[in-house]
């Protein structure tokens, strides 16, 4: 019998923020964690770049100096624009989350994360392509093919567990045969860089619920959002999701500069002048749209496995979550012997996933569903958006900020709706 020796005890296929959190919980426990990553940082991605308190909290978690003086610009909550009113909600405060947001570019936000693996122990090679996986005789994933370098140099890694932290193109799970689920809800979005000395260093993320072209009083489909960079600059794209009749029928990139067009001339976001790049877009892979979350030797996390709110189209704090989870579940696998008890050590991955996320995601496919409608969208800002209260309510339920234990009556509330939703 041939032994074939392991690269590492396991690999993080994905250098992006779910698979750094993965690399760098692992490492701290010990664990020798090969971290591969198709491109050299920095690198761009398309994104809305603003983290809400749910994604500072696992930054803090990885030792993430979050200070200003470290280059973070913070905010304290989210202004929301639609149904002839303009209202500011503060973060809450609670026990379970801290009280303000950030934004920060992917540029080097990625980066940043996978150093932080690295100082844990976490073993980065960039410029790795993973094209699929190493079977062994049972159909077990025992490590990754690769193409390595420009000259895409054929290689091969192996070990005992492998994470896919591939993004929303899920290479990895597609060889295994794990395909998107049509009946969950997904989205799309687009998103470009303008200079924005009006806009840039604003204390709140800003999201327009209606959007309308220029002399026109016709609502535009999807949501917009301005988020200041504290550089001069503004991120600003636009969503729509699946539930919208206009999904795959518009051209998204001519949609955001029809709903630039009526803003402010000061801001500068009209001009070609003040835009700094293409406007590009992404796919925003909803509500578990990719399952099982562990199969034959294999962990999903992130976009990998559809993880993104449906409330609210946010990403990171779900992908560095559930990173944070398949390492913890992976350290108790490891300590078992291989077969059976290390497989039910395993399957305890999408349980508590589907525990933590499952009634929550459920809630959010509602909601999808329901703010596709023009006619709903158009009635809950006219008489929810001149409530304040309920707005604040509405703010912890798309961003699901509650403490789960002593919370205030609209925690319980919130809590009890996902708890009593059937899991996706």
């Amino acid at each position: 019998m041939t032994t074939v020796e392991n690269d590492a005890e396991v690999i993080v296929v994905g250098a992006g923020p779910g698979g750094s959190a993965t690399a760098y919980h692992l490492a701290r426990h010990g664990v020798r964690v090969l971290l591969l990553e198709k491109t050299e940082f920095p690198r761009e991605k398309v994104c809305g770049d603003g983290l809400t308190p749910r994604a500072v909290r696992q930054l803090i978690r990885m030792g993430v100096d979050t200070s200003t003086e470290a280059g973070w610009l913070r905010n304290r909550g989210l202004r929301v624009i639609g149904g002839g009113v303009r209202l500011e909600l503060d973060w809450p405060d609670l026990a379970s989350f801290p009280n303000y947001g950030l934004v920060r570019t992917r540029l080097d936000f990625d980066e940043l994360l996978a150093q932080r693996a690295v100082a844990a122990g976490a073993k980065l090679r960039t410029s790795v392509n993973v094209i699929g996986p190493v079977l062994d005789g049972d159909g077990r994933v025992v490590g990754v093919e690769a193409e390595v370098g420009p000259e895409k140099e054929p290689a091969t890694f192996r070990a005992p567990l492998v994470v896919a932290a591939d993004g929303v193109s899920g290479r990895l799970p597609l060889a295994l045969g794990l395909a998107k689920r049509e009946d969950r809800p997904i989205g799309v979005a687009v998103r470009r860089y303008y200079r924005c000395e009006a806009k840039h260093d604003d204390d709140y993320l800003e999201s327009w619920l209606e959007l309308r072209s220029k002399g026109s009083d016709a609502l535009l489909p999807g949501y917009g959002w301005i988020f200041g960079l504290g550089d001069g600059r503004v991120n600003v794209g636009l969503g729509v999701l699946n539930s919208s009749s206009a999904f795959g029928k518009t051209n998204y990139r001519r949609l955001l500069t029809d709903w630039l067009a009526n803003t402010p001339e000061e801001w500068g976001m009209t001009d070609e002048t003040n835009a700094e790049g293409p406007i590009l877009g992404a796919a925003l892979p909803m509500g578990f749209n990719r399952v099982p979350h562990y199969t034959r030797g294999v962990l999903l996390v992130g976009d990998s496995g559809g993880m993104v709110n449906p409330f609210n189209g946010e990403g990171i704090a779900y992908a560095m979550e559930s990173g944070e989870l398949a390492a913890e579940i992976a350290v108790q696998a490891l300590a078992r012997p291989a077969g059976a008890e290390r497989e039910r050590a395993l399957m305890a991955y999408p349980t508590e996933l589907k525990a933590r996320f499952g009634g929550y995601y459920r809630l959010g496919g509602v909601f999808v569903k329901l703010i596709g409608r023009p006619e709903v969208m158009r009635a809950a800002t006219k008489y929810g958006m001149p409530h304040p209260t309920l707005m604040r309510f509405v703010l912890k339920l798309l961003a699901n900020l509650t403490d789960p234990r002593g919370g205030d009556a609209m925690d319980r509330v919130i809590n009890a709706m996902s708890k009593a939703a059937p899991a996706v």
